[in-house]
C-alpha cells in the first residue's frame, strides 16, 4: 500500500539522512540512495517548510517516511481518540494498582485477569480504579489474555499496557495522533526500565532489551527497529482484525515473542508500524541477575517459532562479503587478505555509486565503518551461539587467543563507550557477555524444541546499498 501521507502531516529528517545533491538523498534503514525528479525536488521544498498539502507532497512524504529518511509528525488531533486501554494481568496486584494509578482516566480501562491465584485482589484493584474486569478461568499467557480483551473492545483504537508498566500522562493520546495516517496500524512508545540501584539494575537501565533507543523509526524486519514490544502499544482494532489467524489476533501458542509475530504480520499485510521515543512508559525490570538472565533466556526461545512463521524476517547476523573478508583477514592475522577485502569493499562501492551517477565522497570511511560493524556483529554472534568454541580458543592460547578475546570483549566494550553507563567497563562487559550467553542458550533451546537450525544461520547480503533508480514524482 502506497497511499500518500495525509494532508496536515509534516516530516522531520532522520539524523542519519544526508542530501548529496538537489536530486539525491542518502540514508534510511536499510541504507539507500533516493533520486528525485524536478517535481520531486519542488515537493520537497514545500515539505521542508510546511505540511503535506497536495497529492505530490503526500506521495513524497510517504516515500521518505517508508524508507526511513524522514519521520512523520502528525497534526494536532481535532477530537480525543476513541480508545480503550487493555491491561492483562496474572497475579501482581500491587503492580496493577500502580499501573492503573498512572492512567489519566480519560479512557475506559479493561483489565483481563489471566487466572490469577488471588482473583479477589485483582478485582479489588480494578474496582478501586473504575476499570472493567474480565476473568479467565485458565492461564493462557499474554497472547490469550489480549485476545480475550479484544472480544470486549468496541472502540476504534486499543492501547495495550502490561500491568508492570507505569504510564505517563496522555501517553495514549500522543501516540494515537499518529493514527491519523490510515495506513498506520500501530505505534509504540519508548519503554524505559524501572530498575533498582544494584549492578543488575544499572546494567538494565543502560542496555534494557525493551528500550529501543531515542531515535524514532518505521518498524519493519531488517531495519534499525525491527519490532516493538506490546508492553505498551496503541493499535487500530480493524488492522489487528485484518491480520488475525483463526480468529486470534495474537498467536496463543506463543507465550514469548507473540508481539514480534503480530508486528511482522502487520508489516507483511502492507500496513505501517511506528516507534515514537518521545513518548515514554516506564517498565518494571527484574531486580536480580537470576531474574534478568532467565528472562533473556525466555526471549531467546522465541527465535525458533518466529523463524518458522517468518522465515525471511529473522537473521541472527547479516554479512556483506567484502567487509566480512576484511574482518576474517584481521582475525586470522593475514594482512594481505584483510587489505584485499577492504580494497574490494571500497572499489566495489565506488563502482556501484559511479554507475548511479552518485558522488563517491566518504566511501573509504563508510567501508571502515562497515568493517567495524561486521566485527561487532560477528563478536555478538559467536558469543551467543559459539561460546564453547571461544572459550576453547581462549584456554588453548596461541595466536588465536587475541582474535577470540576481541570477539568476546569487543562488543561490550564498544557498548560501554557508546552508552557510558553507571557501571565500570569490567562489570558492564561481564554483564553484557552474560546477557548474550543467556539469550543464545534460549535460542539453542528453542532450536532443539522446534527441530530447526534456521535461527542460527547468518544471511549474506550481496547488495550493501539500495539505489532507487525509479524517479520519484
Amino acid at each position: 500500500m502506497t497511499e500518500p501521507l495525509p494532508h496536515g502531516f509534516r516530516v522531520v529528517l532522520d539524523p542519519g539522512t544526508k542530501q548529496l545533491t538537489d536530486a539525491l538523498w542518502f540514508g534510511g534503514s536499510p541504507a539507500r540512495v533516493l533520486r528525485l525528479t524536478a517535481a520531486g525536488q519542488k515537493a520537497w521544498r514545500t515539505l521542508e517548510n510546511g505540511p503535506v498539502d497536495s497529492p505530490a507532497t503526500g506521495a513524497l512524504a510517504r516515500r521518505f517516511t517508508d524508507a526511513g529518511l524522514a519521520h512523520p509528525v502528525p497534526p494536532p488531533p481535532r477530537n480525543p481518540p476513541d480508545l480503550t486501554i487493555v491491561v492483562p494481568v496474572h497475579d501482581r496486584a500491587d503492580e496493577l494498582a500502580r499501573c492503573l494509578a498512572g492512567l489519566d482516566g480519560a479512557h475506559p480501562v479493561l483489565v483481563v485477569d489471566d487466572a490469577s491465584a488471588d482473583p479477589a485482589a485483582i478485582a479489588a484493584v480494578a474496582a478501586a480504579h473504575g476499570a472493567k474486569l474480565v476473568r479467565r478461568d485458565t492461564n493462557g499467557g499474554p497472547a490469550a489474555a489480549r485476545n480475550t480483551a479484544l472480544d470486549h473492545v468496541t472502540t476504534e483504537l486499543v492501547a495495550f499496557l502490561d500491568s508492570d508498566c507505569v504510564p505517563r500522562p496522555e501517553w495514549t493520546d500522543r501516540l494515537a495522533a499518529h493514527l491519523a495516517d490510515p495506513l498506520l496500524a500501530a505505534v509504540a512508545p519508548r519503554i524505559r526500565p524501572l530498575a533498582p540501584g544494584t549492578t543488575a539494575g544499572r546494567y538494565t537501565r543502560a542496555a534494557g532489551s525493551l528500550d529501543l533507543g531515542d531515535q524514532q523509526a518505521r518498524v519493519a524486519p531488517g531495519t534499525r527497529v525491527s519490532y516493538v514490544p506490546t508492553a505498551a502499544l496503541v493499535a487500530r482494532r480493524s488492522a489487528l482484525e485484518a491480520v488475525a489467524q483463526g480468529g486470534a489476533v495474537f498467536d496463543p501458542a506463543m507465550r514469548v515473542g507473540e508481539d514480534v509475530d503480530l508486528v511482522w504480520r502487520l508489516h507483511a499485510a502492507g500496513l505501517r508500524v511506528r516507534y515514537d521515543p518521545s513518548v515514554l512508559v516506564d517498565h518494571e525490570e527484574p531486580t536480580t541477575w537470576r531474574g534478568l538472565l532467565s528472562r533473556r533466556f525466555r526471549y531467546g526461545t522465541s527465535a525458533a517459532p518466529l523463524t518458522q512463521r517468518h522465515p525471511d524476517a529473522m537473521a541472527p547476523l547479516v554479512l556483506h562479503p567484502w567487509p566480512t573478508l576484511t574482518v576474517a583477514g584481521l582475525l586470522a592475522r593475514k594482512p594481505l587478505v584483510a587489505a584485499a577485502g577492504f580494497a574490494g569493499a571500497v572499489l566495489s562501492m565506488r563502482k556501484t555509486l559511479q554507475q548511479g551517477d552518485i558522488p563517491t565522497d566518504g566511501v573509504t570511511r563508510a567501508m571502515a565503518t562497515a568493517v567495524h560493524q561486521t566485527w561487532l556483529g560477528a563478536g555478538r554472534y559467536t558469543t551467543q551461539f559459539a561460546a564453547p568454541a571461544l572459550a576453547a580458543l581462549l584456554v588453548a592460547g596461541g595466536r588465536n587467543r587475541l582474535a577470540a578475546a576481541s570477539l568476546l570483549l569487543g562488543p561490550p566494550l564498544a557498548g560501554w563507550l557508546t552508552r557510558r553507563p553507571d557501571l565500570d567497563p569490567v562489570r558492564y562487559s561481564a554483564a553484557a557477555v552474560a546477557d548474550d550467553l543467556a539469550y543464545g542458550a534460549g535460542v539453542w533451546a528453542g532450536c532443539l524444541t522446534h527441530r530447526t537450525d534456521a535461527p542460527l544461520r547468518p544471511r549474506v547480503a550481496w547488495r550493501p546499498l539500495r539505489i532507487d533508480r525509479k524517479e520519484n514524482r
